[in-house]
């Protein structure tokens, strides 16, 4: 993080954010996972979200931020966005659809050529975002986020209740 005001808005977001999926979770799916953890390791793992082969994004709307994007490497040619949120008051604008975009562009500036996600299927105007910039439902992949942070035993329960997408790009620019 570049400051401590962006560092403590990351954290708070990141919070925010993985708080409320984590009640959606808890409510649709009887599902819990270490938000805390999860939290700890965005802001604190310099390899995770970090260049050179991931980046940590801050959405900032007059002079507020307002949300976080994430995308970070699962393998040599595959990124993987992750935290996408922006605030309830601030939906609608078109600033989840710029960070998106932007988190695609730096997919495609990384070499990277598939970008994956994952997402509960609660969060249906998530996905119908992520469709209209031209990611695909996929199968469950192995590289699942949530391995670290949950009970292994609900796992499966887990993968029944996300939706896991991605998009080829085009023109690698490695």
């Amino acid at each position: 993080m570049e400051t401590t005001a962006h560092r403590a808005a990351a954290e708070e977001l990141d919070a925010e954010y993985l708080n409320w999926v984590g009640n959606i979770a808890k409510s649709e799916y009887d599902l819990t996972f270490d938000i805390q953890a999860m939290v700890r390791s965005d802001v604190d793992d310099s390899t995770k979200f970090y260049p050179p082969t991931g980046r940590f994004y801050l959405v900032q709307v007059a002079q507020a931020y307002v949300g976080i994007g994430c995308l970070k490497r699962l393998a040599s040619h595959i990124g993987e966005v992750q935290r996408m949120y922006i605030r309830p008051h601030v939906r609608g604008v078109g600033a989840g659809r710029l960070l998106v975009q932007r988190l695609l562009a730096d997919a495609r500036a990384l070499g990277y050529t598939t970008v994956r996600l994952e997402s509960l299927r609660a969060l249906t105007p998530a996905h119908e975002l992520y469709r209209s910039v031209g990611f695909v439902e996929i199968e469950p992949y192995a590289a699942n986020s949530m391995r670290a942070y949950q009970d292994t035993a609900a796992l499966a329960t887990y993968r029944k209740s996300a939706v896991f997408m991605e998009i080829k790009l085009e023109g690698e620019t490695r």
